[in-house]
């Protein structure tokens, strides 16, 4: 274990992905940004603006399970050529409209709907690929370096799609089509096949996409990680969420605000670099079992400061443990499935951890009414004390 990041640095296919994916996730930030930015020019309404946000992430959700059939299905290199391409394309269009100033409201969502569904396809086949190019010994180190690609596009993008949205308002989407391109030459520079030599399967898709259901419903482990990781995934963007209607009760700048983020990206992107030594020095069960009792703990400690940048440090330091976290969870799943399933799995296991993340802003909302900022962050944190203690306790998890 000790060679494996260095020998997976030499490793020439994972590296052309790796390269050429970091600078598609940088455009997708670039385009992440300038979007509601695009919006509030056009319409000035900050509703529509988190509208689109919101339409995207449904989007990408409702695409993750599909995704996964398809991916065990058909050619991987071509469905993420095929992504890359209409993405390509549809920010090519959004670029000259908006150019042209002919950009409206349903173009844009239209383009985000299409660009979503596209990460989500590309994302599952891309995942999927990994144990193909990666040997098993090397998984958590790949998918630790992906989560450090991961944060440090989420950090640098945003800077970058603000700066190109001011120049001209069109550029940031024309820089995410060119990086789509550059993805495009990375994944056609990839000479090994992204999947094994498999038999068609005749059964539907809905068939198909129970079996990926099956396998991780049937599998102890894996069970019990989707059910321990649910709750942590609602309560950090909860308490996220909470911190920044807070913060703007109190009237905070928006620049102040907008660190918040930034805190827990940078916790990220740490957590993600020490990631290969700590997943050689604790077992995936430790892991687990540490992340949940030291994000229950700091997320306490947030309760403390709401109103405040500060609360995201505590945030941040529990996110640290996150990317080990990952990496050890993806590379075992990745060692343990079979290639034929890797895309239904790996689409399941995703949809069931984060889909219920997707209520915390309105559960937030609700509780910060009724009990106010600093119970809806101790409420939050104790759902994590309930994950942390069923880690603890659950057979599955056990040393």
């Amino acid at each position: 274990m000790a060679d494996a990041t260095a020998t997976l640095w030499r490793n020439r296919e994972f590296n052309l992905l790796w390269v050429s994916q970091s600078l598609s996730d940088i455009g997708t930030a670039v385009s992440g940004l300038a979007v509601p930015l695009l919006i509030l020019a056009l319409t000035q309404s900050p509703v529509r603006a988190g509208l689109v946000g919101t339409i995207g992430l449904v989007v990408t959700v409702l695409a993750r399970l599909p995704a996964g059939v398809l991916a065990d299905r058909f050619d991987r290199r071509r469905i993420m050529l095929v992504c890359d391409a209409v993405r390509l394309v549809a920010y090519l269009v959004l670029g000259f409209a908006v150019l042209r100033h002919q950009a409206s409201f349903a173009l844009v969502v239209a383009v985000v709907v299409v660009a979503s569904a596209g990460n989500a396809f590309f994302g599952t086949a891309e995942h999927s690929s990994l144990r193909t190019i990666v040997p098993s010994v090397q998984l958590p180190t790949a998918v630790a370096r992906n989560e450090a690609r991961a944060y440090g596009t989420t950090l640098a993008g945003p800077p970058l799609g603000g700066l190109l949205f001011g120049v001209a308002h069109a550029l940031p989407f024309f820089g995410d089509a060119i990086t789509f391109l550059a993805s495009m030459v990375g994944v056609l520079m990839v000479r090994r096949p992204l999947q094994e030599d498999r038999e068609a399967e005749t059964s539907g898709h809905l068939t198909a996409l129970a079996e990926g259901f099956s396998f991780v419903v049937g599998n102890p482990f894996l069970r019990t990680i989707v059910l321990v990781v649910a709750p942590l995934n609602l309560a950090l963007h909860g308490i996220i969420f909470t911190i920044i209607v807070t913060m703007q009760a109190h009237h905070k700048a928006p620049a102040i605000i907008g660190t918040v983020e930034t805190v827990i990206g940078i916790g990220g992107l740490l957590g993600a670099v020490l990631a290969p030594a700590l997943h050689r020095r604790l077992a995936l069960p430790a892991l687990i079992r540490a992340v949940c009792w030291t994000a229950a703990l700091l997320m306490s400690v947030s309760a403390l400061v709401t109103d405040s940048v500060a609360a995201a440090v505590p945030l941040g330091l529990a996110v640290l443990l996150g990317p080990a976290t990952n990496a050890a969870l993806f590379g075992h799943q990745a060692a343990i499935t079979p290639d034929r399933l890797q895309g239904r799995v790996v689409s399941v296991i995703i949809v069931l951890a984060t889909s219920i993340a997707a209520a915390a802003p309105l559960l937030a909302g609700v509780l910060i009414t009724a009990l106010g900022p600093a119970t809806t962050v101790l409420t939050f944190a104790s759902l994590v004390i309930c994950a942390a203690i069923a880690a603890s306790t659950t057979a599955a998890l056990r040393p």
